[in-house]
């Protein structure tokens, strides 16, 4: 039977998962937790989580980190995927969360306005399970209300200190036309997402030593992107051309910190790498 950590907050897309997850029993399901300790009462949410996994009959995980209400969406993100990491390694499991189609726009969105690359339209794709992208906040709302659901309302979706708080105010009001078109599109890229990918492993094989030959004579673009590939874009763009440079002069025998966990080994001829989990 298939293990799922599916990430609860407390809001009315997590809620709705949860229950639709919970009506099949084909796999054994852990919520998860993370409590930012960006509100003072964040804690209240994970009482309400705790409780609506005893109501279910399932495991429940959690933790708290007191980043203030200062933290960065960024900061927030990455510390609560970490911690889904390690409960998925814990439990052998696969992360599922509540993503559903009005963030991919949102997202979308964001990244046009950063100055996107390709990518900024492949949004949301990585090897967590996200089973609602193809379903609107909309029907996920009717849905909890449909099974007399209750959930808790985040008070900092209403803050502009976030960036996502005001471009969701501005997705909201496009035509659904666009949202479908916004959504075609990021399929298309995630195909093409894909088909690099297959190409860079192809170039690249599958590790765990690469040549430094290889990469340091391959165009530096390419480079980069085969680096993204094999550290699983863990790593920012400063960090993989700091990592391209490291391996096109470290010496023999020793090792690299890139960041976030990611560590190379070199020898005269190749190099290797390890991966935070």
């Amino acid at each position: 039977m298939a293990t799922y950590i599916v990430a609860v907050s407390g809001g009315v897309d997590s809620i709705a998962l949860l229950d639709m997850l919970a009506r099949t029993k084909s796999y054994e399901i852990i919520v998860a937790h993370f409590d930012h300790g960006i509100r003072g009462d964040s804690a209240d949410d994970a009482s309400f989580v705790e409780s609506l996994a005893a109501k279910y009959g399932m495991r429940y995980e959690k933790k708290r980190e007191a980043l203030g209400p200062d933290a960065s969406e960024e900061t927030a993100r990455n510390r609560r995927y970490a911690f889904l990491r390690r409960v998925a390694q814990k439990y052998n499991g696969r992360i599922v969360t509540a993503h559903h189609a009005d963030d991919i726009v949102e997202t979308i969105a964001i990244n046009f306005r950063r100055g996107t690359g390709w990518r900024g339209l492949a949004v949301l794709d990585s090897d967590v399970l996200r089973p609602l992208i193809h379903v609107h906040k909309a029907d996920l709302i009717a849905y909890a209300k449909q099974h007399n659901l209750t959930w808790r309302e985040d008070s900092t979706n209403g803050s502009d200190t976030y960036l996502r708080n005001r471009v969701r105010r501005q997705t909201q009001a496009l035509d659904p036309t666009v949202k479908k078109e916004l959504l075609a599109l990021r399929a298309q890229q995630v195909a093409s997402k894909k088909m690099i990918e297959e190409h860079i492993v192809q170039l690249v094989g599958e590790g765990p030593w690469y040549s430094r030959y290889f990469f340091i004579h391959i165009p530096s673009q390419v480079a980069l992107e085969c680096l993204r590939y094999i550290t699983k874009a863990t790593l920012t763009r400063p960090q993989i051309e700091r990592s391209l440079l490291a391996i096109k002069t470290a010496r023999p025998k020793s090792s690299y910190q890139a960041g976030s966990g990611t560590t190379f080994d070199f020898t005269t001829r190749n190099f290797s790498l390890s991966l935070l989990k």
